[in-house]
C-alpha cells in the first residue's frame, strides 16, 4: 500500500507519497513523471510518521532552515544507476550547483569507464522522485544555464535563489 498526503508550499501543491514508513515520492502537482512509476494501490493518510515528518522538513527548508536529508527515511525507485546519481545529488551541499558533466564523470571514474553520458545522467536526473530533498534543482548545464527541471524551471530558479539568499544570511 502506498500512502499519500498533501503539502501546501509557496510553490504550489506537492504530491508525497510513503511505503513501509520510508518516503518514496515527493512531486509538485502536475509535474513530468508525476507519481512516477507507482501501480500499487494509493490511499489518502495524514498521519503516516514519514508524511509528518516529511512535511515539517519542508516547512524548515521553506524558512531557510538547511534541514538535513539524513533526518528523513527515504527509498526512491529507480534502476541501480538512477540509485548511483540520486545519492550524488544528495551530497550537493546546500546553496550549490554541480554540471551534469561532473556528475558524468565522477560515475564514470567510479565505474573504472573512460566516459559517461551527460545525456544518460540528465535523464536520472530528471526521474528523480523524491524533488527538493533530493536536490536534482542544483544540477545546471556545463555552460552555467538553468536546464530542464521535471518541476518547472520557474520552480528550480525558487529554489537556487532561496537557497543562495540563505547560504548570503547565515555566512
Amino acid at each position: 500500500m502506498i500512502y499519500i498526503s498533501h503539502y501546501p508550499s509557496p510553490l504550489g501543491d506537492i504530491l508525497l507519497a510513503s511505503k513501509n514508513n520510508e518516503l518514496i515520492g515527493l512531486w509538485f502537482e502536475g509535474q513530468k513523471y508525476y507519481l512516477g512509476s507507482i501501480k500499487e494501490e494509493i490511499k489518502e493518510k495524514n498521519d503516516e510518521e514519514i508524511l509528518i515528518k516529511t512535511k515539517n522538513w519542508l516547512d524548515s527548508y521553506f524558512k531557510g532552515e538547511r534541514p538535513n536529508i539524513k533526518e528523513l527515511a527515504i527509498n526512491p525507485i529507480g534502476s541501480n544507476f538512477r540509485k548511483e546519481v540520486w545519492k550524488i545529488l544528495c551530497e550537493i551541499p546546500y546553496g550549490s550547483t554541480i554540471t551534469y558533466k561532473v556528475i558524468a564523470e565522477k560515475i564514470a571514474k567510479e565505474k573504472g569507464l573512460k566516459s559517461m553520458s551527460a545525456q544518460a545522467i540528465g535523464g536520472a536526473v530528471g526521474h528523480n522522485p523524491i524533488s527538493i530533498i533530493i536536490p536534482c534543482h542544483r544540477v545546471i548545464g556545463t555552460s552555467g544555464n538553468l536546464t530542464g527541471y521535471a518541476g518547472g524551471l520557474d520552480k528550480k530558479l525558487y529554489l537556487l535563489k532561496l537557497e543562495k539568499e540563505t547560504s548570503k544570511k547565515q555566512s
